[in-house]
């Protein structure tokens, strides 16, 4: 065989393998596109990536008289810290501005944040404040729960909001004690999730804990990246092997919270009474039931009539009309609804199908609660 032949077969070879390696993403790409399937991005997280809370305390400046009250203690004596910060002191019983109000800041520090980024914050009145509209929040340290400074927020605040009042009379919209500051806080200390473990593991963890969905999880990910890569350690946590090369880390993440499964659903009905919602599931199963289902309406009504005494020129104080009630009692017992589930049928089809009988979902809802008493609703019924 000469050795040119030898080159043929290897470039065929080598072809055929980058051929293989292209169509095994697709192949993965249009299982993942499977109906019902669900990103491993949208069905949980890898443990140690989370967001940090953060909060702290501060000033807001320059409204228009609609701020604390003189005698809240701790906005003056707020006033009082920041101003002797820039060599002013100013006695407390001098403080007297309604043009300020404390507030406290909250935000939430992503799990990756370098120094420099910029967060929201929400500002929030702490004190007797009628509103915080138009104002400037002074810079304020945010901390986290180790007491930390993570970031430092300041800037003019949003309220999607008024209150106006004057002479008794009062228009309010919405929250105006409450408001935003976009990108109003800067990263100081950077951040870094730590989600590969010791012992060269990543924990990947379900947001709805299900024993089925967590084992389809470990199969799809040793389909994908090979046998052992992954296992089901609970219906909550799959364990799966790290790269050994720490550099590759968030590439083998992205292609791990790329790959799909097919989660399994617990079957609920949601109720509630007060508005008439109802919520389910559409594969949820009922059994065979026959349902005979009517309305018995009971109306009671009172007419008054008033009785005059014949004899009303005699002047006697005792004389007095008499008022006379006649009732009247109604009973108004409408057609009933009667239906015959058959074989597979579901809540959605059940629902439809008295739908088109014209049943009110309040009636569906009572209807819905005889059939799980009855055994036949194959679901949890949640009454909210």
């Amino acid at each position: 065989m000469t050795q040119t032949s030898l080159s043929r077969r290897a470039l065929a070879a080598l072809a055929l393998a980058a051929a293989l390696a292209a169509a095994a993403p697709a192949a993965f790409a249009a299982e993942d596109s499977a109906a019902g399937a669900v990103r491993l991005k949208d069905l949980g997280r890898f443990l140690g990536r989370r967001d940090n809370m953060l909060v702290g305390y501060g000033i807001v400046t320059g409204l228009a008289g609609s701020g604390d009250a003189p005698r809240n203690q701790a906005t003056r004596q707020a006033m009082q810290n920041l101003l002797s910060q820039f060599d002013l002191t100013v006695p407390l019983e001098q403080i007297q501005s309604r043009n300020v109000a404390m507030v406290m800041i909250t935000a939430t520090l992503p799990a990756t944040s370098n120094i420099g980024d910029k967060i929201d914050v929400n500002v929030t009145s702490t004190g007797d404040a009628r509103s915080i509209a138009g104002g400037t929040l002074i810079m304020s340290a945010l901390r986290g729960p180790d007491k930390r400074v993570y970031a430092l927020a300041q800037g003019p605040i949003t309220v999607g909001g008024y209150r106006f009042d004057g002479n008794g009379n009062l228009r309010q919209k919405n929250h105006p004690t409450v408001g935003v500051v976009s990108e109003g806080a800067t990263v100081e200390v950077p951040v870094r999730a730590q989600i590969a473990a010791r012992d060269g593991k990543l924990d990947y963890v379900l947001k709805n804990s299900d024993a089925v969905t967590s084992e389809r999880v470990a199969a799809r990910i040793n389909q994908a990246f090979g046998a052992g890569a992954a296992v089901s350690l609970d219906p909550e946590t799959v364990s799966i092997r790290a790269p050994q090369d720490p550099g590759r880390l968030n590439a083998y993440v992205a292609s791990i919270e790329a790959l799909a499964v097919v989660p399994d659903v617990a079957s609920r009905v949601i109720i509630n009474e007060r508005t008439g919602t109802l919520a389910a599931g559409g594969d949820t199963r009922i059994s065979p039931v026959t349902i005979s289902h009517g309305d018995l309406r009971v109306s009671i009504d009172t007419e008054y009539t008033a009785s005059q005494p014949n004899f009303i020129g005699i002047a006697d104080d005792s004389v007095r009309s008499l008022i006379v009630g006649n009732s009247r009692l109604d009973v108004d017992e409408a057609g009933q609804h009667v239906a015959q589930t058959y074989k597979q049928t579901t809540v959605s089809e059940l629902v439809a199908s008295l739908a088109k009988a014209r049943v009110s979902t309040r009636d569906v809802i009572s209807i819905l609660q005889a059939i799980k008493a009855a055994g036949a609703l194959h679901a949890d019924l949640i009454v909210q």
